[in-house]
């Protein structure tokens, strides 16, 4: 080839070269030319990050816990996280438990007052982070403590049983022997007296929150001693004491949440409502509306006032007649005019009030 046809070659070259790159995209099936796919951004990392311990009840006690995972879960929605959760099965996995989840989340909660002292080591530990804890109080500025005044709602469901025992004995199952089962106890009799003063109430205590079958036991014992109505405090216990009553077809007394549903035969008189969905939601609330406040002097207690307890009538098996007394009970309570007794000593010195 000579060097005449050899730049002529080169010049072709160049000028296909040329046109080639001022041709348009292809156009896609649509008519519109294609455009280079733009970059993945990465995923944001979630703004929040909490979780839940359970005490040995367990999700599934129809009671403390299940209360208490609803008001995470109800903030889990609002706030587009997926909360986490840690069962346990013994007070031993307390301080593994909140080690662990304090490691995966920035808001650690724990249910049940059995949590005190892991609680107080855990905050120490994890200083950088912040807890919740319901039933007690921690005086540490990283944790928030809500309490609740079980004494009130439990007068009020002492009042409805006073005021249904036809064989004028009734009885109280609490779980373990702690001041704050105590609460339920003192305020429940409290308000048998008040509404019936020749009723006896028998109290007993399983020994565990997590033992239905002990709660069964320990109802049918208080059956056979002449108990038409029982109110229970115990946890998963309670499931027990609803058994109980369908098969004996005395009065069960729920805790918590309405338990009204646990009966096969409506054999729940009513439910004292302890709003433990309140106090974790309002744990949360105040974390992400970064108006946390930790330390003994910023505890939270919800009582009639605050709505933080109550009762509940699922069943419908209060009579209006009953209901309108409890009702004068309850303003009577909230406006200071009756104190109801929290603990055995302040229940010895209680002089029960008489309403109609």
């Amino acid at each position: 080839m000579t060097k005449r046809n050899i730049s002529l070659l080169l010049v072709l070259v160049m000028a296909l070269s040329l046109f080639a790159g001022c041709a348009k995209p292809a156009e896609t099936p649509g008519g519109s030319a294609e455009e280079p796919a733009p970059a993945e951004t990465p995923a944001e990392e979630p703004k929040y990050s909490f979780g839940m311990v359970t005490d040995v009840g367990g999700i599934g006690d129809k009671s403390f816990n299940d209360s208490a995972w609803a008001g995470i879960e109800r903030a889990g929605k609002e706030l587009g996280v997926e909360p986490k959760l840690l069962q346990s099965t013994k007070q031993d996995d307390y301080p593994p438990n909140l080690g662990s989840m304090a490691q995966s989340v920035d808001l650690t909660l724990a249910v049940g007052f059995l949590f005190e002292d892991a609680m107080k080591t855990a905050a120490d530990q994890y200083a950088d982070k912040k807890f919740g804890v319901i039933d007690t109080v921690v005086d540490k500025p990283n944790v928030m403590s809500v309490t609740f005044k079980e004494h009130e709602g439990s007068f009020l469901v002492g009042v409805i049983a006073g005021l249904t025992t036809e064989s004028n004995i009734v009885g109280f199952v609490g779980g373990m022997d702690f001041p704050v089962i105590h609460k339920f106890e003192v305020g429940f009799v409290a308000g048998v007296k008040s509404a019936n003063p020749d009723a006896k109430v028998i109290v007993n205590y399983t020994g565990a929150f997590d033992n239905p079958d002990k709660g069964k036991e320990v109802a049918l014992t208080q059956f056979q001693q002449g108990a038409d109505v029982i109110f229970h405090a115990s946890g998963a216990c309670g499931i027990g004491v609803i058994q109980a009553a369908d098969e004996k077809d005395f009065w069960a007394i729920g805790v918590d949440m309405d338990q009204s549903a646990e009966s096969k035969k409506n054999k729940v008189l009513c439910s004292m409502i302890k709003r433990v969905d309140t106090g974790t939601y309002t744990v949360i609330k105040a974390y992400a509306d970064d108006t946390f406040k930790g330390g003994a002097e910023n505890a939270i207690e919800l009582g009639l006032k605050e709505e933080g307890v109550g009762y509940s009538d699922g069943g419908n098996n209060v009579p209006a007649e009953v209901a309108e007394v409890v009702d004068k009970y309850s303003d009577a309570i909230i406006d200071g005019t009756i104190v109801v007794p929290s603990t055995r000593e302040e229940l010895e010195s209680f002089k029960p009030v008489e309403i109609k």
